[in-house]
């Protein structure tokens, strides 16, 4: 050792003697994570944001380790006798002997490698291919859609028909809980032809085959047997994630825009039949928008300045004919009870 380098000299040397081999091991470490760089939809949301954190930690910390630690690790470390711990020389023990033997025999180390290359190359069809596999909440929900000209009426007594036949045909099932259109706070606006229906299956153990593709199957075939009716098979969580990221509630959403409501229907119909066709895809169904109809109404301005109203005046009547108003508030048992003021159930179900 020579003792007339000062700290600093030695701890510079040091630090050229690491600096590839560290550098190289933390580029290593974010080519890993580099892919997760490049994909999309919710994966991407996800973890690309997790990616270029550990990306950037690491640049910081092979930056501070370069320039900061050196100059602290010249005023901070003392001088004195150099003694490897126990447990370095334990693992240099069994290190050197093994790197040895491996230096000596390069054939034997390079077929080794090889052949574990092809069996990873052979186990990889064996992985799944998902990135984040859709999970397996327990229950099923099956989404109803009927022509948009149904009443509400008719669209509750279809429902209660299709959960007659589900309980009935179904021993799976335990119970089920269908919600037909909006809810009243409108945070899920639905229309009155379109019904979730929330089925609650008994465990695993009480099923005929413990199997849940099979036991969509076995919906789907009952579910068949109902014409006009297009039906989606998801899940309650998995439903609302593909809605936040896609408006839709299947995997794969295709949206056509266009002025013409004939013309979008005709091409809906197109692409249904094509997309019906592709190997693997199930449960295709197209937004019925066919025979919904709509009430236009048009305000004799004059004769509502007559009576001093206005367009607007006349359009909040109208709406809180059929929607509602809250007009206040009043305690019931304790609880704060809104108070709506709406018209009658003969005109708003009309």
């Amino acid at each position: 050792e020579d003792t007339s380098e000062t700290p600093l000299q030695r701890v510079l040397w040091a630090t050229q003697e690491v600096a590839s081999p560290v550098t190289s091991g933390i580029a290593i470490i974010a080519i890993v994570f580099l892919p997760l760089l490049t994909l999309q939809g919710l994966e991407g949301k996800l973890f690309a944001p997790v990616a270029l954190t550990i990306v950037f930690a690491l640049a910081a910390s092979l930056l501070l380790a370069l320039s900061v630690i050196p100059v602290l690790a010249s005023f901070l470390l003392k001088q004195g006798a150099h003694t490897d711990p126990w447990l370095l020389r334990r693992a240099q023990g069994l290190y050197t002997p093994l790197l040895d033997r491996a230096l000596a025999r390069p054939k034997i180390v390079y077929a080794t490698a090889g052949v574990l290359m092809l069996a990873a190359v052979g186990v990889y069809p064996l992985i799944g291919k998902t990135f984040m596999p859709t999970m397996d909440e327990g229950d099923i929900l099956v989404q109803l859609e009927k022509l948009p000209s149904i009443s509400l009426e008719e669209s509750v007594a279809q429902d209660m028909r299709v959960q007659a036949a589900l309980l009935r045909q179904v021993p799976e099932i335990k119970r089920i809980v269908g919600r037909a259109g909006a809810d009243e706070l409108g945070l899920d606006p639905m229309s009155l032809n379109d019904t979730d229906t929330f089925l609650v299956l008994k465990p695993q153990a009480e099923w005929r085959r413990p199997d849940k593709e099979w036991l969509t199957d076995e919906i789907r075939k009952i579910l068949d047997g109902f014409h006009g009716i297009a039906y989606n098979f998801t899940q309650p969580i998995d439903m609302r994630v593909s809605e936040m990221l896609t408006g839709s509630r299947g995997d794969v959403a295709i949206k056509i825009f266009g002025p013409d409501l004939a013309t979008l229907n005709r091409l809906a119909g197109e692409i249904f039949n094509v997309v019906g066709k592709v190997p693997g895809a199930s449960d295709v169904y197209t937004q019925q928008n066919a025979g919904v109809q709509y009430l236009q109404a048009e305000v004799d301005r004059n004769a509502a300045a007559r009576f001093g109203l206005s367009a607007d005046d006349i359009a909040m009547l109208l709406r809180t004919q059929l929607e509602g108003e809250v007009i206040g508030t009043i305690q019931q048992q304790g609880r704060r009870v809104p108070l709506q003021l709406r018209g009658p159930a003969g005109l708003r179900e009309s």
